[in-house]
């Protein structure tokens, strides 16, 4: 409840940036999504003077968090695409393995 009290008075505050964020509201998203994808940019939004970088974003966090399926669609779709020098990470429990090696 907390959570969404912040958010609630964020928005009356910042009128003017809510109702810019609401302008990146897609045609088919539904009210549920919507809700967490604004909350999302709204979130980031003072982190990201360019606005294509932050709505790219919350695409990929909202569609990674709704929708598993569309993950493994444009797996399938991207299948044959060959990566060169894409970034490694490695997990805390893989590092330190690899130091008491």
């Amino acid at each position: 409840m907390a959570n969404t009290d912040a958010v609630a008075d964020f928005i009356n505050q910042n009128r003017s940036l809510t109702d810019v964020v609401d302008s990146y509201r897609g045609l088919s998203e539904s009210d549920k999504h919507w809700q967490h994808r604004r909350e999302f940019l709204l979130r980031n939004i003072a982190r990201f003077p360019e606005r294509d970088q932050l709505l790219a974003l919350s695409m990929v966090w909202s569609n990674h968090v709704y929708s598993p399926a569309l993950h493994e669609r444009v797996t399938a779709m991207a299948e044959g695409i060959e990566v060169c020098d894409a970034p490694v990470f490695k997990t805390r429990d893989e590092l330190m393995q690899k130091q008491k090696s």
